[in-house]
């Protein structure tokens, strides 16, 4: 099974003692891959780091074999991300926000486009300007505009945030009808119940350390639930 992703030693720490220490992963291609932890464990600085938006104390990672830090345009070429908010035009309706993005990509045309406003639910809101968007709803343009360059790697920081039920339904489809046309993605989320319906594989964040990494079937032959597995690990990695 092909490496998409390889991350070894993966090292930021700040002055408060939050961040992420010596994270080794390898995500492979097709995978669905969630990293779960509460708020501030620090699975936001480790997406920062594998986008190379913050440099690492130490450690690297490699995205397509392409060194993130080494040469950036090289190993994000086939990446599509939204970390922490999506950002967006308030000013531009949905659709010309996605013409702004659809700029650096010369393949992706209005066709295109309109497929990415549809499967994110917004195509009927194609002509509003975000700036009246409700936060779930700024989530999915992000989103429409993460996947415009048919990305091979999507990661997704919290994608869930924001969203209503049948937003969260539609985000789960979207991602699972990603992942059967060969997209590999990479997904942080508090929310355990999400992980557990979307993720085959699942790596547990904790104090700033990946503490455990496993598949979803297995988790959920030894355990009852994604929530008592992720509790055992928590309390055996040293939580009072």
């Amino acid at each position: 099974m092909q490496a998409v992703m390889e991350i070894t030693g993966l090292t930021k720490m700040y002055k408060n003692g939050r961040g992420i220490r010596d994270m080794d992963l390898t995500v492979h291609q097709g995978d669905i891959f969630g990293l779960l932890g509460p708020n501030g464990a620090g699975k936001t600085t480790a997406m920062k780091l594998i986008t190379g938006l913050i440099k690492p104390d130490r450690g690297g990672v490699r995205l397509f074999g392409a060194d993130v830090q080494e040469n950036m345009v090289q190993a994000m070429k086939h990446v599509g991300c939204i970390i922490e908010t999506a950002e967006s035009f308030p000013y531009l309706t949905a659709n010309d926000n996605l013409k702004q993005f659809a700029r650096y990509y010369p393949e992706v045309d209005q066709a295109r486009i309109d497929e990415c406003l549809e499967w994110t639910g917004l195509i009927k809101y194609k002509h509003e300007k975000a700036g009246k968007f409700s936060l779930g709803m700024k989530q999915r343009l992000g989103v429409a505009a993460a996947i415009l360059s048919r990305p091979k790697l999507l990661i997704m920081d919290e994608p869930l945030n924001g969203l209503d039920v049948e937003g969260m339904l539609a985000m789960r489809k979207l991602i699972k009808h990603l992942a059967e046309e060969g997209t590999t993605f990479l997904i942080s989320s508090h929310l355990i119940h999400d992980v557990e319906l979307t993720c085959n594989r699942i790596g547990v964040v904790y104090n700033g350390k990946l503490v455990h990494v496993e598949y979803t079937d297995k988790i959920l032959s030894d355990y009852s639930s994604l929530e008592n597995y992720f509790v055992s690990e928590v309390e055996r990695n040293g939580r009072v």
